[in-house]
């Protein structure tokens, strides 16, 4: 199992979750966190960080978007 994601990693994904975001809401919420990342000394509240967790989370493991995998061996 791999260790949960630290904030600022979550806020480097926000740029291609909200390009990604399959409804406004998301991508609202992604644009918002990334212009309030920029201030100084801001930090997510925890109900925000676990909502960025999820859309990371999400961003990840939807394979639908992707396209089908194909190895090479």
């Amino acid at each position: 199992m791999m260790a949960p994601r630290t904030v600022e990693e979550l806020i480097y994904h926000m740029p291609t979750v909200e390009q990604r975001a399959t409804n406004d809401w998301a991508k609202g919420f992604a644009a918002s966190v990334r212009r309030q990342s920029r201030r100084r000394n801001w930090r997510p509240s925890p109900k925000q960080v676990s909502m960025m967790r999820r859309l990371v989370s999400e961003m990840f493991t939807d394979t639908e978007q992707e396209g089908e995998i194909i190895l090479i061996e």
